[in-house]
């Protein structure tokens, strides 16, 4: 290994994968393409980097105008939210499964709909 190698890579806080730095459309990535968590080291409410570190849990898929997907992460600790570009090679079956869950799970009764 190279130290540009060790740089370049962290390890996921969640499933423990080393992971690359560079996603493969060569954009910078900050989270697991395997699990999709991340850890929160940049605090976007008060700018600069976080003293938190906790694990980022993925908790939605949104589409930006663009049509573009980014994942939305909770910060176990804090609750902030953050998000992120959608990877090349991010995990697609967890990417769909967040994707289809409010269609899947509605906060109401389908049946609702047969009255109107």
């Amino acid at each position: 290994m190279t130290d540009n190698f060790l740089i370049d890579t962290f390890t996921c806080v969640w499933c423990g994968l080393t992971v690359h730095a560079r996603a493969a459309g060569g954009q910078r990535r900050n989270h697991c393409p395997s699990c999709l968590h991340s850890r929160h080291v940049h605090d976007h409410v008060e700018g600069g980097p976080s003293t938190c570190g906790a694990r980022m849990s993925p908790i939605s898929i949104a589409v930006l105008r663009t049509g573009d997907w980014t994942v939305v992460h909770r910060c176990v600790r804090c609750d902030e939210l953050t998000s992120s570009p959608v990877a090349e090679d991010d995990n697609r079956l967890i990417l769909m499964r967040m994707a289809v869950r409010p269609l899947a799970q509605p906060p109401f009764p389908l049946e609702a709909f047969g009255d109107l």
